[in-house]
């Protein structure tokens, strides 16, 4: 009995113990939680997220824009409502001015093309992309030349016939805004035609698309995504790629024809090769946290199928840059549309003194 006892008491005195051993170390863990510094939280947006479009609606950029708004919301990939706004006007020198202006503001995004580079070089615009922060670039977009269903240009061939033996002129090529990159290629087209265009400027994309498609321009260089409907509609048809390469895609579009089935223009004497960038961007002084907040939403709609199937819609040939990757991407293309826009007649005189060699961006740490 007195070693039963005994037991009891060492279990009893253990129980006891162990309680207030418990107790001492939840009482201190309680104690440094409420003075040590709490962990550095992941940085998340705290306002609703607007995203530029320096461009008309229904275009390339626009159409992205809006497809990867559809994706966030769809699959909640942000806690804050991600919305698009167009900003097209002076060739979208408005939406980059409007993003510039916007010093530490992490809400706001710009999705870019090749305006970027076009715009302040024909404006004379003071804006460099160095002034922004890049972010993540999405994809290359391709340039078609594109004719209307009913027309009697069945391949480049006839095109550059048409221009060689017509009055300088008298083909219109319809494209978006002025000075941008419709029109430097429809300046390349001129130069291997050896003849001139009429270029006729429109607002945006669709309006592009449109317009041939009622016969007010004989010819575009819309971008794939641009003039996929019509094409799939019988309403446009396409000549060649503006790319070294065939376009990849195999999954039939109009009739018995896919993307890849189109030829490159270089193929018919055509040397023009010409792939326009689809990023994004943030205001300037972003933080290295926000910007990889971004970054991993973009990765996120990469990864869904309905992108994959977005990018085989509208051609796009897949290119994902960023980081130093990016910024150097964003130097070599800078100077190559300088090239491209001074040998065009293309840049506003203004233009020619502005410094574009400023530093790569740095961001907030």
């Amino acid at each position: 009995m007195w070693a039963d006892m005994t037991m009891k008491t060492a279990v009893r005195t253990n129980v006891r113990k162990i309680s207030f051993t418990h107790l001492m170390t939840a009482s201190a863990a309680l104690a440094i939680a409420m003075v040590a510094p709490r962990a550095h939280a992941a940085w998340e947006p705290s306002a609703p997220v607007e995203l530029v479009v320096p461009a008309g609606t229904g275009g390339g950029a626009d159409q992205m824009a809006r497809f990867i708004q559809q994706m966030v919301t769809k699959h909640k990939l942000m806690t804050q409502p991600l919305n698009v706004v167009n900003r097209s006007g002076n060739s979208g020198a408005e939406g980059l001015l409007e993003v510039k202006a916007a010093q530490n503001n992490p809400h706001k995004l710009i999705i870019t093309l090749s305006n970027l580079f076009t715009t302040p070089l024909a404006t004379g615009t003071k804006f460099t992309w160095q002034e922004i922060t890049p972010v993540q670039m999405m994809a290359l977009d391709q340039f078609v030349l594109w004719v209307n269903a009913k027309s009697s240009y069945h391949s480049p061939k006839d095109v550059l016939d048409a221009m060689h033996s017509g009055a300088p002129g008298s083909l219109k090529l319809g494209g978006t805004g002025s000075k941008q990159e419709d029109q430097l290629i429809s300046v390349l087209l001129e130069t291997a035609g050896a003849t001139k265009l009429t270029y006729v400027p429109l607002k945006g994309g669709g309006d592009v698309a449109k317009a041939l498609a009622a016969g007010e321009v004989d010819l575009t260089v819309n971008n794939p995504i641009e003039g996929e409907k019509l094409w799939r509609e019988g309403a446009l048809r396409p000549l060649c790629v503006f790319d070294g390469n065939k376009l990849g895609y195999t999954e039939k579009i109009a009739g018995q024809q896919s993307w890849s089935d189109i030829p490159t223009c270089m193929s018919f004497g055509i040397p023009v090769q010409y792939l326009m960038m689809r990023g994004i961007f943030m205001a300037p002084g972003a933080s290295t946290e926000q910007v990889a907040y971004y970054q991993q939403v973009l990765a996120k709609v990469r990864e869904l199928p309905e992108w994959k199937a977005f990018m085989a819609q509208g051609a796009f040939k897949a290119n994902n840059l960023n980081g130093q990757p990016f910024v150097d991407w964003l130097d070599r293309a800078e100077s190559f549309h300088r090239v491209l826009m001074r040998e065009a007649k293309l840049m506003a005189p203004a233009a020619s003194t502005v410094v574009t060699t400023a530093p790569s961006p740095t961001q907030k740490k």
